[in-house]
C-alpha cells in the first residue's frame, strides 16, 4: 500500500477505539507529556498500537495517542514523537501528524524543548515560534506527491498561523507569563551544536534551536491546517553559557516549568 492508504489505515483503527472527533491537534516535546493527562474523558492509545506507526525512543516521550477534551474542545494528543535522528525515515516522523489532518483536526499545536539562542530568551521561557529556518537537510514532501494530501508546492509565507501567534501570546501575558517570539532553527542532530555552529545560526536570524517540529509543520500546511508552535527554553545553547549541554537538563527544565506550560495549552486551546 501507499502513504495514503496506510494514513487512513491509521485513521480507521483510531476511530475503531474512539468516536470522537478532534478539532485541535497537540504534539508534546522532551519533558511536555504531562499535559495529556489533563485530557478530559482520555481514551489513550500507545503508538505500538496503531498501525504504521513509530515508536517514540527518546525520554521524555511516552508514545501514546490521547483523544479527549481539554475545556471542552475535542482533541487529540500526540504525548512524544519519533525523531528523525533516532534512524527513522522522515515520512515515518511526519506520519502522525498526516493522520490527526485525515482525523479531521483543523488546527496543529506543536511543541519543542529547544536551546536559547535569543539574547531575551532564558531557560524556563514559553517561546512562541513566528517562523523557522530548515536546516536538517532534507524536506517532508521530497518525492512523488499525492494531490489527496496537497499541493505539489505548497506556500510557506505563513506556516505559523498570525492568529494563533497573537492568541498564545494573549494567553501568556493573561497567566502572568511575559510573552516571547522568535524563530526556531532545525537540525538534524543527536549531537548538540558547537559553539561555532551557534555564532552561525545566531548571525542567520535563529533564536532557538532543535531538532524536531519543522518537518510536523511543513506537512501541517501541506494538509492546510493552521499551525502553531511553542518552544520551551530548556538550556542556553552552546558557547552562550559555559554548562556543559545534556538531555538531563532538558527534561529538567521541563519539569520545572510544567504547570505554566500545561496552564498555557489549556487556555490556548
Amino acid at each position: 500500500m501507499g502513504q495514503y492508504e496506510n494514513i487512513m489505515e491509521a485513521v480507521e483503527s483510531i476511530r475503531a477505539r474512539s468516536p470522537l472527533a478532534p478539532r485541535a491537534g497537540v504534539v508534546l516535546g522532551s519533558g511536555l507529556g504531562e499535559f495529556a493527562n489533563r485530557v478530559a474523558d482520555a481514551v489513550a492509545i500507545p503508538y505500538g498500537e496503531i498501525p504504521h506507526f513509530r515508536q517514540a525512543g527518546v525520554a521524555g516521550h511516552a508514545g501514546r495517542l490521547v483523544l479527549g477534551t481539554v475545556g471542552g474542545v475535542p482533541v487529540a494528543v500526540l504525548q512524544g514523537r519519533c525523531h528523525y535522528y533516532e534512524g527513522h525515515d522522515i515520512e515515518d516522523v511526519v506520519f502522525p501528524v498526516r493522520v490527526l489532518g485525515k482525523l479531521g483536526v483543523g488546527g496543529l499545536l506543536l511543541t519543542n524543548a529547544a536551546g536559547g539562542i535569543g539574547q531575551a530568551l532564558r531557560p524556563g521561557d514559553l517561546m512562541v515560534i513566528r517562523d523557522h529556518i530548515n536546516l536538517m537537510g532534507l524536506n517532508p514532501l521530497r518525492g512523488a506527491n499525492d494531490e489527496r494530501l496537497g499541493p505539489r508546492f505548497p506556500d510557506m509565507s505563513a506556516v505559523y498561523d498570525p492568529a494563533f501567534q497573537e492568541s498564545i501570546a494573549a494567553a501568556q501575558a493573561a497567566l502572568g507569563l511575559q510573552p516571547k517570539k522568535g524563530v526556531y532553527l532545525a537540525l538534524s542532530g543527536p549531537s548538540y551544536e558547537t559553539p561555532a555552529e551557534i555564532r552561525m545560526l545566531a548571525a542567520l536570524g535563529a533564536d532557538a534551536v532543535g531538532m524536531s517540529t519543522v518537518p510536523e509543520a511543513i506537512c501541517a500546511r501541506h494538509l492546510g491546517l493552521r499551525v502553531a508552535g511553542v518552544s520551551c527554553i530548556t538550556n542556553l545553547a552552546a558557547g552562550i553559557s559555559a554548562q556543559p549541554l545534556s538531555h538531563r537538563e532538558v527534561t529538567e527544565t521541563a519539569e520545572r516549568v510544567k504547570n505554566d506550560f500545561i496552564r498555557l495549552l489549556e487556555l490556548v486551546i
